[in-house]
């Protein structure tokens, strides 16, 4: 297998175009591809696969269940200043799940996608 320096992430969005100018506006993404079933967004080597309800990845299982947005995963973006980018954020109107959480390796907290996709801020512990 080669190796390659781009790291892909798929998640299901209720809304593409929301999606698309949530991580563009908010996170610093550029658009690649943009359709109204599916666009993908990058930021560095992570390459974000917004898949739609009309995409192939939306489509139903054998069984009939259908993929759906939102769950526990989620990419997580390293920031300088938590505190800050919680306020600029905030002041966006982006929601977050939860207050910042602080522990031995730092403070992460989760901004919440308009499909309910988690977004985890991280802000490493200082080296001493």
């Amino acid at each position: 297998m080669a190796e390659t320096t781009i790291v892909n992430v798929r998640y299901l969005v209720d809304d593409v175009a929301a999606s698309t100018e949530f991580y563009t506006r908010h996170f610093g993404f550029t658009v690649g591809i943009s359709s109204p079933a599916f666009a993908d967004v990058t930021r560095g080597n992570l390459r974000l696969l917004l898949s739609g309800p009309m995409s192939s990845a939306g489509r139903a299982m054998s069984d009939g269940e259908r993929p759906a947005p939102g769950g526990w995963n989620r990419i997580h973006l390293i920031v300088d200043d938590i505190a800050a980018e919680v306020a600029r954020l905030t002041d966006a109107g982006v929601h977050f799940r939860n207050e910042i959480v602080t522990g031995p390796g730092g403070a992460q907290v989760l901004a919440v996608d308009p499909s309910g996709n988690l977004v985890e801020l991280f802000q490493p512990a200082s080296a001493s």
